[in-house]
């Protein structure tokens, strides 16, 4: 494949002598649960986010559980209040809502962003709804006045599933005033899985928050419940992060900006080079700072022919994602639902490589190779 979709080895080669030398002083260090790595990841993870408090945690589904399994146990949500989702979405952030006894509540995307259609959501509130997880789709910030006006006039908790965004800036100001993604509603989700932006050479993911008791509680969650050394407060769960994943963390923060970047760049190649008239390009918009953990175009035709081109062209591609949630088996419960235009997306998303080593010319040969489709 002249043009892979992702070689993660490829995508951390850049890294690779810091990420060794971190991994050695771990190794060395004879520390390898909550020492000191955890503890500056946090610090850095707070401080890019503009928020107070962050916890380092196992997963991005685990950080996801923990908010909303710490919300209830601080009486903020109860078993079988509604949690407004968007439809278009990775089945995490539902599995996230139904795992702690809560109701997903599916909502359209807009056609023209990919994410949340906010203004829908708000019509769709009854008083069973007492939280909103925005989910900052591919990089592209959701957030807007809506947001937070129900954030702040109805009493609305918004989540914010930021496992695709970190280092996004919205156009709008959060409710601590910052334009960070993970520091615009009351709690945010990351995930540092390998192929996310920031990623880990394993599995890692955080909470942050400005709120210091969902921050201790989702602390103590975590580590089987306790405030301190035996002693639990809650019957909890085991979500640690490691040290060696923390340190690849703060190597790999390190270079968001220039990740971040990047991405951009080439974001903006494929905006301005692709020319073909069945693919619709998705919408780059300069109020904000998109960070393009993928960069997902729309075939009006036969899909599958037109990845097998790519494929035979050199080209590798992805489907982001091709099965909604409520069509997943494990949902049989939300099947009835009426949901076309995510339906319609899941029918047309391709996703075009965007990772290192992708670059500028090989994002113009890959537009030229698009238009040249015969479909």
């Amino acid at each position: 494949m002249r043009y892979p979709f992702l070689d993660l080895g490829q995508a951390n080669a850049p890294y690779l002598d810091e990420l060794q030398a971190a991994a050695s002083a771990v190794i060395a260090s004879g520390w390898y649960l909550r020492g000191e790595q955890t503890r500056l990841l946090e610090q850095e993870m707070a401080q890019l986010c503009c928020v107070k408090h962050c916890v380092a945690v196992s997963n991005g589904l685990d950080a996801l559980r923990l908010i909303i399994r710490a919300y209830k146990e601080l009486g903020r949500l109860h078993e079988g209040d509604h949690v407004i989702v968007p439809a278009n979405t990775y089945v995490a952030s539902v599995l996230a809502i139904s795992d702690n006894g809560l109701v997903p509540v599916l909502v359209e995307p807009s056609e023209a962003t990919l994410n949340l259609d906010t203004q829908l959501a708000e019509q769709l509130l009854t008083p069973q709804v007492r939280a909103i997880m925005t989910v900052h789709l591919y990089g592209t910030p959701c957030w807007d006045a809506t947001l937070k006006r129900l954030a702040t006039e109805r009493g609305i908790l918004v989540i914010e599933d930021n496992a695709q965004a970190i280092d996004a800036r919205a156009a709008e100001p959060g409710l601590n005033g910052s334009h960070v993604t993970g520091g615009l509603g009351h709690a945010a989700a990351h995930s540092f899985y390998p192929t996310k932006n920031v990623g880990a050479l394993g599995d890692a993911g955080a909470v942050t928050t400005d709120d210091e008791a969902l921050a201790d509680a989702v602390r103590a969650i975590a580590n089987y419940g306790s405030d301190r050394r035996y002693h639990n407060i809650y019957c909890g769960l085991n979500c640690r992060i490691d040290e060696l994943q923390a340190a690849m963390l703060r190597v790999k923060l390190r270079h968001i900006a220039q990740e971040s970047a990047r991405r951009r760049e080439i974001a903006s190649t494929y905006d301005s080079f692709i020319t073909h008239p069945a693919i619709v390009k998705p919408l780059i918009d300069s109020t904000m700072q998109q960070v393009w953990h993928q960069y997902v175009i729309r075939v009006q035709g036969d899909r599958d022919h037109f990845r097998d081109y790519l494929t035979a062209q050199g080209v590798g591609s992805d489907i982001h994602y091709a099965t909604p949630p409520h069509q997943q088996p494990c949902y049989s419960q939300l099947a009835h639902s009426e949901l076309p235009i995510t339906e319609m997306l899941a029918s047309q998303v391709v996703s075009l490589p965007i990772a290192h080593p992708i670059t500028v010319a090989d994002a113009r040969a890959i537009a030229q190779i698009i238009n040249d489709y015969q479909p």
